[in-house]
């Protein structure tokens, strides 16, 4: 009986903090990837460095952004941050 209540409290504590850290950092991470592999050429973007641009191409692992000044940069995939607007063929494919 003694073991049950040293090791209750641990137990416990390592249940609370799965669902409350470790579950919800899981979920993001899988939101991040599956938008990272979702992207299409069109997508109005922000990299993680706070980049604002158009998906001009995708590679395997890279895309390349075209700016408001019409200069093509290439980055990682995982550079990417955000989809802040579909690209104006999905919007169709969607109504």
């Amino acid at each position: 009986m003694e073991m049950i209540s040293t090791i209750g409290p641990l137990l416990l504590m390592f249940v609370l903090f799965y669902f409350l850290l470790i579950r919800p950092q899981q979920k993001r991470q899988k939101a991040v990837l599956q938008m990272q592999t979702d992207l299409k050429k069109g997508d109005k973007i922000v990299t993680i460095g706070g980049l604002h641009g158009f998906v001009d191409a995708i590679d395997e692992g890279k895309v390349v952004i075209k700016c408001g000044d019409g200069s093509r940069l290439t980055y990682d995939r995982a550079a990417i941050r955000e989809v802040t607007e579909a690209s104006a063929g999905d919007m169709l494919a969607k109504s």
